[in-house]
């Protein structure tokens, strides 16, 4: 009979073909070319209904012969390469108990963290407390306090990141909202003076926020750190001496220093303080545009303006105040041109410290 001999050359090739069936996925193709919808055994099988009544018995029998044959095979040859797949996965992920254990690296500050601690341990050796406050500020706090008039360009929606309001209106022109990002840590010694009675001796270190685009000497967040004196007999003279002291220990005592005069609201008289050039000694170079100086921080003293905002009394009281960008001074000490290298987390550039 042509259909029972169909039958066993396919159970023939069948078996062929599931012994060369080299992994699981390869077998399973073989079982759907052979016993799936479309298979060979399934085409064939359609051919019984032509058959007489007479050849169907046996060629019915022959077929479920093959199947079983088939399925058989392909189950034991499933469990082979079962087994083989396994023994590979266990020898690939076999795991040697005697050999030493990988060392990690351990973590380190970042730069700007141990710049910052830094300058804290300068301030604290001369009796300075840390002070901290809240980074979302009212603007009474960042600048009606510190005699900064309502008209000031930092007040300007472009320059501060005022904070929409609980109705869902965005407040992005100042004056619509009195709640802010902080631009200063300078809130903080108001705060202080608040609740505090002189002397007071503080370092207010942490973030804050300006609408500035991250370029070579910008960042839109970054570690400011602010120090307050308020005292009896508080002189430009003892501001003079800290901040001299302060830089010889930052920078090293060979790198002499200046005051030039400025302009802060808050403070008054103001100055700005320079270092001279780590490169050129003064000399003038491309570090310090020729200047042969490195500005680093803004200083001066308290204006008595601000002193009435708290409740201090200036005519028994004087104070002064600074501000510093731990960037920028991390860029001065290491010759960090670019203030978005301590932002960008490339691994190259913070291993060297």
């Amino acid at each position: 009979m042509a259909l029972i001999d169909e039958l066993q050359e396919l159970r023939s090739a069948g078996l062929e073909s599931i012994a060369g069936a080299g992994d699981l996925s390869s077998l399973d193709a073989v079982r759907v070319a052979l016993l799936g919808k479309k298979g060979s055994l399934t085409g064939v099988l359609r051919g019984l209904g032509a058959l007489s009544g007479d050849e169907r018995p046996a060629a019915g029998k022959v077929s479920n012969e093959v199947r079983l044959a088939l399925e058989a095979a392909i189950a034991e040859r499933e469990g082979i390469l079962s087994a083989a797949a396994l023994e590979r996965r266990l020898t690939a992920e076999a795991i040697d108990v005697t050999l030493p254990g990988r060392r990690r690296a351990p973590g380190r500050q970042h730069l700007i963290e141990k710049v910052t601690r830094e300058i804290s341990d300068i301030f604290i050796g001369l009796g300075y407390r840390i002070a901290e406050g809240p980074e979302v500020e009212l603007d009474y706090y960042n600048f009606t306090a510190l005699n900064t008039p309502p008209d000031h360009p930092a007040r300007n929606a472009s320059d501060t990141f005022y904070v929409e309001d609980l109705s869902g209106d965005a407040a992005v022109v100042a004056g619509e909202s009195d709640v802010l990002l902080r631009t200063q840590t300078s809130p903080v010694q108001v705060r202080v003076m608040e609740n505090s009675t002189p002397p007071i001796y503080i370092l207010a270190p942490g973030k804050v926020y300006r609408r500035d685009v991250a370029d070579p000497s910008h960042l839109p967040q970054f570690t400011q750190i602010e120090g307050l004196v308020v005292d009896e007999g508080i002189t430009f003279g003892d501001l003079k001496g800290t901040l001299e002291h302060f830089a010889h220990e930052m920078f090293g005592p060979d790198r002499a220093v200046r005051l030039r005069p400025h302009f802060f609201p808050f403070t008054e008289p103001s100055a700005e303080v320079d270092v001279s050039c780590h490169l050129c000694n003064g000399a003038g170079c491309r570090m310090c545009k020729g200047s042969g100086w490195l500005e680093v921080l803004g200083c001066g003293m308290v204006d008595p303006n601000v002193f009435g905002y708290v409740g201090i009394d200036p005519e028994r009281y004087t104070g002064f105040a600074f501000g510093m960008g731990a960037e920028r001074i991390a860029a001065l000490k290491y010759g960090v041109p670019d203030l978005r290298h301590f932002i960008e987390s490339d691994m190259r550039f913070l291993r060297q410290f």
